[in-house]
């Protein structure tokens, strides 16, 4: 009798265990508000898309979802607080992935990115914009490249973000295809970067669109291409990078991720609420006037993703001899 009994509840716990695993401390998940850390300052396009992703989540869940910004460190020191954080699903970071896949090659890390998260999330792709100072003579990729070999190095790159984030790697990238040679000029964040280029202290940039575009309407940047693979509706018909140098691709992956060992239950909870909420129609709408766009992958191909860009990162910044302070 005993041994049936045993043997029904041992049973009935292993069906219920996905729900158990998804049970917050006072019930199932969430129970408790949710906070989101971005690693940057607010305003940026990691910041925009927490706030977009955690209020349509906390409407549907009925619990608070706050967004805490922690910058410094490019990046890196409000990761490793999450990755040092209770893997209950209650603290997560939201900020570039590209960051991280990056940071590996050039930081000594407190954290490991493929074993100390569990990658929830990719929540969406938003392109680089290849722009510079009124002050440059070149109106295309092929117009920049000509004037960078001329100037014998005097062109200096705006690192927005500051050494070792993503769009200075972009700079790196385009200078290996291109064979140029120009000066990198780190800044905290873009800007700061967008203003000085504005002022023609600096010449040349890849930055986000969040954070450029709207002086490019004014007339204060030129425009010469976007970065993504191919052309963006929102900006005309702007050519790529592409379309000059194959092949070339950068821009700003943000994702959400969350402590290793967090319940699959509670990542596969969250990627599917991810996954809704940038398919809403007024999200979609958003995100195009960000430059950005949706991005839907599985936890499983999100952790593919790292596995794949950390070793490519890892080249570039090895063969363009990138280093930080």
């Amino acid at each position: 009798m005993y041994k049936k009994i045993l043997t029904s509840l041992g049973a009935a716990l292993v069906c219920a265990s996905p729900m158990v695993m998804a049970q917050g401390a006072g019930g199932a998940y969430p129970a408790k508000p949710i906070k989101i850390v971005v690693p940057f300052p607010a305003g940026g396009t990691s910041d925009v898309l927490a706030r977009l992703v955690g209020q349509k989540m906390g409407e549907a869940w009925g619990q608070p979802v706050v967004v805490e910004n922690r910058p410094g460190s490019n990046g890196n020191l409000g990761a490793d607080a999450v990755a040092k954080s209770a893997p209950d699903g209650y603290t997560l970071v939201l900020m570039d992935v590209g960051n991280l896949a990056i940071s590996p090659s050039l930081y000594k890390l407190p954290f490991n990115v493929l074993t100390d998260f569990t990658p929830v999330a990719m929540v969406g792709y938003s392109p680089h914009l290849l722009v510079v100072s009124s002050k440059v003579p070149a109106n295309s990729v092929a117009e920049l490249v000509a004037y960078a070999k001329a100037q014998n190095g005097k062109v200096n790159f705006a690192a927005a973000a500051g050494m070792g984030s993503a769009p200075h790697l972009a700079g790196v990238i385009f200078a290996q295809k291109t064979g140029i040679d120009w000066g990198y000029v780190p800044y905290k964040g873009g800007a700061q970067a967008i203003t000085d280029l504005i002022g023609g202290q600096v010449d040349v940039t890849f930055n986000g669109m969040v954070a450029t575009y709207p002086h490019v309407k004014s007339g204060k940047l030129k425009l010469l291409a976007v970065s993504s693979a191919k052309r963006n509706g929102q900006l005309g018909d702007v050519p790529t990078v592409s379309e000059t140098l194959p092949g070339f691709l950068t821009g700003s992956w943000q994702g959400l991720l969350a402590p290793a060992g967090t319940p699959k239950a509670i990542a596969d909870k969250l990627n599917a609420e991810v996954a809704r909420i940038v398919a809403l129609p007024d999200i979609k709408e958003r995100l195009a006037t960000l430059g950005a766009e949706p991005s839907a992958m599985t936890p499983e191909q999100f952790s593919n993703w790292f596995k794949t860009e950390i070793p490519a990162m890892a080249k570039i910044v090895k063969d363009g001899k990138v280093t930080v302070d």
